[in-house]
């Protein structure tokens, strides 16, 4: 069996972060590991609070998780500190982990906050270099170039630029546009558009987390690039249209819309 390792926050509702992350994993057939890096006291209406874990703790979670089973993917999602992303980049390196997806979550659905300043400078550092791909979504992309993004020619030029600064794979949301939500990929000189129609929907709580966990499992499962996302892609569509309905805000997907299918695509 694959493995998959995520490092990120636990959301204690379940529709994002770690909680997400597994269910995602399980849903594409392959094991998943946990490094946490923050509690969180959460729902589908807000963040209420945030306990972190120590940037040492982390690390040992890290290599007490790769020391023992190694993994075939890694995804990155929230990390608090610029503490937390260099032990994270030493760990990586150090186990050598390929097929690293980074969500670089600044902001969550709700509007919280997730990210210091200082930690978005270090992750840009430290960690895009190292990465398959990153996953910005367009508010993300916008703070990470200091550009307005508003067209597709926006995105494209977004993309490429990141890419090429810092040598890794960038694939930009396109969730926030007004129009439809289309994703746009740049790797090694190549644009690539994956279009998507926006589903009328408000539940979608963790689809940020969800995604890049979906593109880590369809790497691990040996999938290139193009496909491990086009076919997270429609994973996420079939989450989001299965209608779950729960809590008072922004709602979780149905991440085991495939629970007969055990994960293929």
């Amino acid at each position: 069996m694959k493995v998959v390792l995520s490092i990120a926050g636990s959301d204690s509702s379940g529709g994002a972060g770690i909680q997400a992350d597994l269910k995602t994993m399980t849903a594409h057939g392959v094991y998943g590991m946990t490094a946490i890096t923050a509690l969180t006291a959460q729902n589908t209406t807000g963040v209420t609070a945030i306990m972190e874990s120590t940037p040492e703790f982390l690390g040992q979670q890290i290599e007490a998780c790769l020391s023992d089973i190694p993994c075939d993917a890694a995804k990155i999602g929230m990390l608090p500190t610029k503490e937390q992303v260099e032990v994270v980049a030493d760990k990586l390196k150090k186990f050598g982990v390929k097929n690293l997806v980074l969500d670089p979550v600044m902001v969550a659905t709700s509007g919280s906050v997730l990210m210091k300043n200082e930690t978005a400078d270090a992750m840009a550092k430290y960690l895009f270099p190292i990465s398959r791909v990153i996953t910005p979504n367009i508010p993300e992309a916008t703070a990470l170039t200091g550009k307005e993004i508003k067209t597709r020619t926006d995105m494209e030029e977004a993309a490429k630029e990141l890419g090429e600064a810092y040598g890794c794979g960038v694939l930009i949301k396109g969730g926030h546009s007004i129009e439809d939500a289309c994703d746009v990929l740049y790797e090694e000189g190549k644009i690539t558009w994956f279009e998507g129609k926006r589903i009328e929907s408000s539940n979608t709580h963790g689809t940020g987390c969800t995604l890049s966990s979906a593109i880590a499992s369809n790497l691990a499962l040996g999938q290139d690039l193009e496909d491990a996302i086009r076919n997270a892609k429609t994973y996420i569509s079939d989450a989001i249209a299965a209608g779950l309905d729960l809590g008072k805000g922004s709602g979780p997907l149905d991440h085991m819309v495939r629970r007969d299918e055990h994960g293929s695509n």
